[in-house]
């Protein structure tokens, strides 16, 4: 496999070495994953002397089994990766003072937009960087860049911020004390505490909303659904938490979690518009409890609003612990993706009208309006200033 070191480089500059190293799970330790071919090269800034690296980058080339029918990269994949990247330096930077060893958790991912789509062949270049810690919890800022080996050509495909809480390795209930970081001036700290504070509520806010309440989807019946309703394309996807899945915790990876959401997400979509569908974007993923291994997940995602362009799709994730069935389920994550329907030339089409049943159908559909409208006044203000 070849990877250029660095996709910022021109086109004939070639660095002579870089760090190789993968993550492993519990899960990658059996002698037939240990034969493959290593696909991640890892490259950190600094020194392995240094109190701690404040920047990586994660690379990767893009194989089938990462993408859809069509050659385009699962969304899903993609945030898996920015997961990765985010909790090696969470982890790394929570574990550069003295006192209790603890590993980075992903408790909440920042709304997320597909700028353009990656191929197969194509080699991912997943950056980190930290920029802000509170006492406890860390955000990271995670940039994606794909690169044609053939030709040198990149582009920036993804920009995510993710915020880590360590917890402790010696009890998974304790939540460790972040180093603090150096900042450039006093005005990015303030930045940084603005966001801390405005995620913090809105997490608040989707707990209680959520709450406890589980709002299972029921396996749709396509013998009596219409086409376009809601029933005829929302789905579920159960799955067995194993070791392959975890952190040292035992927890499941974020990434796992988002990649399985995106699946879902995208079943609804294609059944929904009967094309090829991608990733366009994905609202802030709020994770609201741990789920532990061994645990049966159910994945379920239904339409919620459609516009000529897009369509978003709710997807929530229930756990069911199986060895301590007594605790019963519980809502551990939720978010809202949105997807675009492309031709076989990769030209946007136009999405089916939904066919609404019910004032549910109909008041969830006028909330993902909203969602759509003030995303759409975001992106032309954030236009706006960059020109």
């Amino acid at each position: 496999m070849f990877v250029r070191s660095d996709p910022q480089q021109k086109q004939h500059t070639t660095r002579l070495s870089l760090h190789i190293a993968i993550l492993t799970a519990p899960g990658d330790l059996r002698q037939d994953k240990l034969n493959k071919e290593p696909v991640i090269i890892i490259i950190m800034s600094g020194t392995q002397s240094q109190a701690t690296a404040s920047s990586l980058q994660i690379c990767r080339i893009m194989r089938p089994d990462d993408a859809n029918i069509v050659g385009n990269v699962h969304g899903g994949t993609i945030l898996k990766m920015i997961e990765e990247a985010g909790c090696i330096i969470g982890t790394r930077h929570c574990n550069t003072q003295s006192g209790d060893r603890c590993a980075a958790q992903l408790a909440r991912v920042e709304r997320t937009d597909f700028l353009y789509p990656m191929f197969i062949g194509e080699v991912a270049h997943v950056s980190a960087e930290i920029t802000y810690a509170s006492k406890h919890s860390v955000e990271v800022q995670v940039h994606v860049m794909s690169e044609n080996i053939l030709t040198g050509a990149t582009k920036m495909t993804n920009r995510a911020a993710l915020w880590y809480v360590p917890f402790s390795l010696k009890n998974v209930d304790n939540v460790t004390e972040v180093p603090p970081i150096k900042y450039a001036s006093p005005g990015q700290e303030e930045e940084g505490k603005k966001r801390y504070e405005a995620q913090k509520m809105e997490r608040l806010e989707t707990k209680e909303r959520n709450g406890e309440l589980l709002m299972p989807v029921s396996a749709p019946d396509r013998t009596t659904k219409e086409p376009y309703t809601v029933g005829f394309s929302q789905s579920s996807l159960i799955h067995l938490v194993g070791p392959s899945d975890c952190t040292l915790h035992g927890f499941v990876h974020g990434g796992v979690t988002m990649k399985l959401m995106d699946e879902v997400a995208g079943i609804v979509a294609a059944r929904h518009c009967k094309t090829n569908i991608v990733t366009a974007s994905v609202d802030a993923i709020n994770f609201h409890r741990k789920i532990m291994k061994g645990c049966v997940v159910t994945v379920s995602g239904r339409a919620t609003f459609a516009s000529n362009k897009s369509m978003e799709i709710e997807v929530f994730v229930d756990a069911d612990p199986l060895i301590e069935a007594e605790k019963g389920k519980y809502r551990a994550v939720t978010a809202f993706f949105t997807y675009i329907s492309l031709d076989k030339q990769g030209k946007p089409l136009p999405i089916p009208p939904m066919k609404l049943e019910g004032d549910g159908e109909q008041r969830r559909f006028e909330d993902g309006k909203m969602r759509y409208l003030q995303n759409k006044a975001k992106r032309l203000a954030d236009k706006e200033r960059q020109q």
